[in-house]
């Protein structure tokens, strides 16, 4: 049984990612800082295929942990979906150096620590995949909002760190792929623009980034893929 892990699982897309990989036969460690829907969820369904691991991904002994169950496991890694993230919509001028941090550290230190820490068990086989979760407001060229520097400004860089691991990942079956999200209706999404009703819903955009970390590998390694029905 291959293992998928995924990262911020506790409610919107990942919540809604955890429940489709929960349906095929693959073991899902379900990572978040609170993992009460998960735990709810598994045993209204009684699960057997879900781990949660309750943690913070922006620590050093949350990211040990998370190497620590991997190598207990003893599972080849197939999938890793850098999903959890972090947004606060604030004027660039009043936002402090703690709270750019605080998004930094969520957004890009995580992804790229926590990828660090469980390269050594990802599989060998071709079709390993790398899958960061950034957002249109890092893509270069797109339109940006007045109040989200910190967070547009962190998801490019993540899609500049995915650029350079699949570089360095060369020749080693594991592609790594980005996905710039568009507008998802999310409680993230609802609290910086309230009353804006996005055009797609948790468990749509899911259903997407499901296929694409399972099949996406065949078609794309390094590459930034902007998935927006509304932002250009």
């Amino acid at each position: 049984m291959m293992l998928v892990i995924i990262t911020g699982t506790s409610k919107g897309i990942g919540f809604e990612l955890m429940k489709q990989f929960a349906q095929t036969d693959v073991l899902v460690l379900a990572v978040s800082r609170n993992i009460k829907s998960v735990e709810s969820y598994i045993k209204k369904n009684d699960l057997t295929n879900v781990l949660p691991l309750s943690l913070d991904i922006t620590t050093k002994s949350g990211i040990d942990k998370v190497a620590k169950v991997c190598k207990y496991l003893n599972k080849p890694i197939s999938i890793l979906i850098n999903n959890a993230g972090s947004l606060i919509k604030k004027p660039f001028k009043k936002i402090s150096e703690k709270e750019i941090s605080e998004v930094y550290k969520t957004n890009v230190f995580a992804p790229f620590l926590l990828t660090q820490a469980i390269l050594p068990f990802m599989g060998k086989k071709k079709g390993t995949h790398i899958v960061n979760i950034s957002s249109m407001g890092g893509v270069q060229g797109s339109v940006k909002f007045a109040g989200l520097s910190a967070y547009s400004s962190s998801k490019a860089a993540l899609c500049g760190l995915t650029e350079c691991l699949a570089e360095e990942l060369k020749g080693t079956n594991i592609s790594v792929n980005c996905l710039a999200l568009g507008a998802v209706q999310t409680e993230m999404l609802s609290k910086a623009f309230p009353g804006y009703k996005a055009p797609l819903k948790a468990d749509q955009m899911a259903s997407y980034i499901y296929e694409f970390a399972v099949n996406g590998h065949t078609y794309y390694n390094g590459k930034i893929i902007p998935v927006s029905l509304s932002t250009p």
